[in-house]
């Protein structure tokens, strides 16, 4: 029996509340730069209603209240997007590859990929040391500090590359930071040449990365996998002594993801 409302079979089970919240985030993940709550009048909700459905997503975690007012999504609805499709994911090629690697060299490892301007956090394996590295699933960074964010950025096709450099403010972090355009083009060079990227405290004073790119033959995008850990274990000599593993994990990840087809 076909219901009256809105004329569609099957309407008499739809949770109107629940449904004006799926709308809600879905005008959010068109705007990854944010909106405010002034922006969202197309969603034709009441401003007491709109109020409590994004307070809600805050205090879920699936989305943040910047500073200067504008709401956007977090990573972690992007985290659960990449978990409910396990078996064909990118989590799922990366997952036994990563704790191989935790395993050998005893550092936490993660995996990210880009999401607006921003890298997220999308799986990790934390390290089995008492001091260690964990970071929240859907944890986002900054692109120009951050050894992951440089993986990705660096085996971009060009015009993808060039749109998100020209988006980058070059907040000083530390001292360590990049803080211009053509030193960071440079750091770019670098890990296309050598294949991974670093980071020495350039975010945070007393941590160390060492990150490569993991690409797909699929749709063309690239992910980046990475080992973590304190600068006192972290030295420059293991940094450099890891770079290797952290390249084969990275191939590792590719081989599945892409059916043993390998990127050149």
């Amino acid at each position: 029996m076909r219901n009256s409302d809105n004329g569609k079979t099957g309407s008499r089970y739809l949770v109107p509340a629940f449904a004006r919240g799926l709308s809600l985030i879905e005008l959010l993940s068109e705007h990854p730069e944010g909106l405010l709550m002034t922006e969202m009048d197309r969603l034709g909700l009441p401003q007491a209603s709109l109020f409590r459905m994004l307070t809600t997503l805050c205090e879920t975690g699936y989305a943040a209240r910047e500073k200067n007012g504008l709401y956007r999504l977090n990573g972690k609805l992007l985290s659960i997007a990449y978990k409910a499709v396990e078996n064909r994911s990118l989590i799922g090629a990366a997952a036994g590859p990563m704790r191989e690697l935790r395993d050998r060299t005893g550092e936490s490892v993660m995996l990210a990929v880009l999401h607006g301007s921003e890298g997220v956090v999308v799986h990790q394996t934390p390290s089995d040391q008492p001091v260690k590295v964990i970071l929240e699933i859907g944890h986002r960074f900054p692109l120009h500090s951050a050894a992951p964010a440089k993986a990705i950025l660096a085996f971009l096709p060009d015009g993808q590359c060039e749109e998100l450099i020209r988006q980058i403010r070059f907040t000083r972090f530390t001292a360590h930071t990049i803080r211009n355009e053509r030193d960071f083009r440079r750091e770019l060079e670098l890990v296309r040449r050598n294949g991974v990227a670093f980071d020495r405290g350039e975010e945070m004073e007393d941590l160390r990365c060492a990150a490569a790119p993991v690409r797909c033959i699929r749709d063309g995008s690239v992910a980046s996998v990475w080992i973590t850990g304190p600068a006192s274990r972290m030295t420059d000599a293991r940094l450099r002594k890891f770079a290797a593993a952290v390249k084969k994990t990275a191939q590792q990840i590719e081989t599945e993801l892409n059916g043993r087809r390998t990127l050149k």
